[in-house]
């Protein structure tokens, strides 16, 4: 079979900080703007992917992915359109499919979707679910969107929602099915849950040295080699935070402030006191770290880095975090697409 040529993209939380030099809060309303515009870039600069965060909180801007990505999607004509994480243990799944089938339609195939747990757990309360519950309507719930993406008429019974009695699944979409990857953050368990589903990992590398998330890696091939998954059954992406300029030095300095704003806000969302320091960031945007930060050819060098460890199919890159303006996520999307993208792609194509 032929290989698939390795996929790049971007994605975004669509997190509402203050901008570190000048303390001005980006609204809601011109959040969602630079959104679409960000998308319209990376599908005029030829990225395969682009990524959206799903949030229940004021200090975030998008709550509806689909939405968001429908509208995209009028405004994009090859990129893939991809939620970046759907918290699936709160979601109804016949409504996700529902609306992902619909966006799938509008998009002429380029629906998919990233199942995950999120960093908060606010959709729990707000949707009337027991975090406590989280496991069990993880594997529902995925199990039924499962069976969705089969059957056009269903009849089922769960746990947690109302049973379906040969119910029609409409609209169906474009793609025969929607392309369904579980996020996947530092557990086993949830690596051999993927491969079990028999679908994608999209592996979030958020920190510490990139070696400590092989062992994710072998745990999903090697369930996936038990339950005797075909090759196109076994895709890997990585996701990271990233910033590129055409200076390692020029990277690092801009990035800084922005990055310690997104850490220390994050921190206390998440409830910890902890703060974020210069000699922190300076490690994680070390070669074998978590950071995709410096030139292009230090970022290049990290991704090829990445991909002799764990032959992974797709990189995602968070450019626009911490109340960044958004000329500069552009920028660093430019030099990502222009510089970074061809270096990669030309390295790996002699592995092949």
């Amino acid at each position: 079979m032929r290989k698939q040529p390795f996929q790049f993209g971007i994605y975004t939380l669509a997190d509402l900080g203050k901008d570190p030099h000048t303390g001005v809060q980006i609204t809601p309303h011109e959040r969602a703007r630079q959104i679409v515009e960000l998308a319209k870039m990376a599908d005029q600069l030829g990225l395969d992917v682009f990524g959206l965060g799903e949030h229940h909180r004021l200090d975030y801007a998008v709550s509806s992915t689909a939405v968001t990505l429908g509208a995209i999607a009028q405004s994009t004509s090859n990129i893939r359109l991809t939620s970046a994480t759907t918290i699936i243990s709160t979601v109804d799944p016949v409504r996700l499919y529902e609306d992902y089938a619909t966006l799938d339609l509008l998009s002429n195939g380029r629906a998919e979707i990233i199942a995950g747990r999120g960093a908060f757990f606010e959709s729990f309360p707000l949707f009337g679910f027991d975090p406590e519950d989280y496991d069990a309507l993880f594997e529902e719930n995925t199990e039924l969107f499962l069976q969705l993406n089969k059957h056009e008429k269903l009849t089922w019974t769960g746990q947690f929602r109302p049973a379906l009695h040969n119910v029609e699944i409409a609209p169906r979409p474009y793609q025969s099915e929607i392309p369904l990857w579980i996020g996947v953050g530092g557990s086993i368990s949830s690596a051999e849950r993927a491969a079990r589903y028999g679908h994608g990992m999209a592996i979030a590398i958020l920190g510490g040295n990139v070696t400590s998330y092989q062992p994710l890696v072998e745990a999903y091939h090697r369930m996936a080699t038990k339950l005797d998954r075909p090759s196109e059954h076994r895709q890997v992406a990585v996701t990271g935070h990233t910033f590129i300029s055409e200076s390692a030095k020029d990277a690092r300095e801009i990035y800084y402030p922005y990055y310690e704003n997104y850490k220390n806000y994050v921190n206390a969302q998440l409830g910890k006191q902890q703060q974020f320091t210069r000699e922190q960031f300076d490690q994680m945007t070390e070669l074998q770290h978590a950071l995709f930060v410096g030139s292009p050819s230090e970022v290049a060098s990290k991704i090829l880095l990445q991909y002799k460890l764990f032959g992974h199919q797709r990189f995602l890159a968070q450019l626009d975090i911490g109340g960044m303006p958004f000329e500069l996520a552009a920028n660093s999307l430019e030099l990502l697409a222009t510089k970074v993208i061809p270096e990669v792609r030309r390295q790996i194509a002699q592995y092949a």
